[in-house]
Formats: structure tokens, sequence, C-alpha cells
């Protein structure tokens, strides 16, 4: 990823993108918040929602102190995607409309199930790749 040279606002704004925005994105600003506290502005939404946050996404973060439980999916937009210095799009399936003066980085993240691992156990290795990846992102950003 190239960094910004500037940022739009006072701080640098990430906006995490999946399909549903009921899971990876939802998990990925939850993350940033965590690891970024106010040096980030996160947002996050999806290019087809879903009715409700996954509760196994849910869970796992709780565990690491995150609490996304009463966030709702919702649909991502031109406004959302200029205000926002980096869009990360989580996984091959969402699809984004770019706008001008907006960096775009896909992540595809870990996938267990393609190793036959599910459900909880899934859920804690997807987590575990986006907080690294956010881990990262939060130095790369903040670090001039």
């Amino acid at each position: 990823m190239s960094t910004p040279v500037s940022f739009k606002a006072d701080k640098p704004s990430v906006l995490f993108v999946c399909v549903k925005n009921g899971g990876k994105s939802q998990m990925a600003a939850g993350l940033m918040d965590k690891v970024a506290g106010e040096s980030v502005t996160t947002a996050s939404a999806g290019s087809k929602p879903g009715s409700a946050v996954n509760d196994l996404s849910a869970q796992v973060l709780a565990e690491v102190g995150v609490d996304i439980t009463q966030n709702v999916p919702r649909h991502i937009t031109a406004e959302d995607q200029q205000q926002a210095d980096l869009v990360v799009i989580l996984g091959p399936e969402a699809q984004v409309d770019e706008v001008e003066g907006t960096l775009y980085e896909r992540w595809n993240t870990d996938e267990p199930s393609d190793r036959g691992i599910d459900g909880i156990d899934r859920m804690r290795l997807v987590r575990d790749d986006i907080l690294e990846r956010v881990t990262a992102l939060h130095t790369t950003l903040t670090t001039r």
C-alpha cells in the first residue's frame, strides 16, 4: 500500500468493506478502533449488507475486549469512500466502484474453512489474521 501524502482530515480515515458488513469488515473496524484509539477514524460497510452482525464474529471480538454487538450492517456509499483516505476491501467477493482521490487495498484474509476449520475456531483464526493486518496498517498510517 502507498500511504497518502496527506490525509483528508486531521487524522487518517479507513473504511473497511466486505459483502454483508456483518463479519470481516465489522471485525476490522472494531479491531482498528482497539489498536488505534483516537489516532485513526474507522468505519465499515458492505456491498450487499446483511441484517445483523455475525454472532461468532461478535463473540471472538468480545474475547479481546471489543464489542460490536450493537453495530448494524449498512450499505457502502460514494460519500463513505470520498471521506476515507483508504478503503480496505476484505475478501475476494466484495465489489466496490472506486472513487477518485481515495486509495484502495484488498485483503484476501485467511479462510480456515478451506482447511476444514469451522465455527468458533475458524472465527478466531480470521480475527487473528485481521488483527495482524490492522496492526500493521495502523503503524503505516501513523508513522511518518
